[in-house]
């Protein structure tokens, strides 16, 4: 299962804790099943039907089917660059 460091909970958190999102708010990650997988990340009122939930440090993350398998074995982490945008980036797990 994918799993966060504590920098991407922290990120993660902030991003789903902004006003107007519901409690169950969460990053929902999703990804095509082509030859080059690419992952669309986006801030989710909650979980479709099917999606894989994880909950590290307080953050809670939504992998649809295909990113779940893609991502089963994967670390997530994520930093904030010096003009303010988020980038995630993935490593496997150790």
């Amino acid at each position: 299962m994918l799993t966060l460091t504590e920098n991407a909970s922290a990120i993660v958190n902030e991003i789903t804790s902004q006003p107007g999102l519901a409690e169950t708010a969460g990053l929902r990650i999703t990804s095509d099943a082509s030859p080059e997988p690419a992952f669309e990340v986006s801030a989710a009122q909650q979980a479709e039907p099917g999606d894989q939930v994880v909950e590290q440090g307080g953050a809670t993350v939504y992998l649809d089917e295909t990113a779940a398998q893609l991502l089963d074995d994967k670390v997530l982490d994520a930093a904030v660059d010096p003009a303010g945008k988020v980038e995630f980036a993935l490593a496997l797990q150790g």
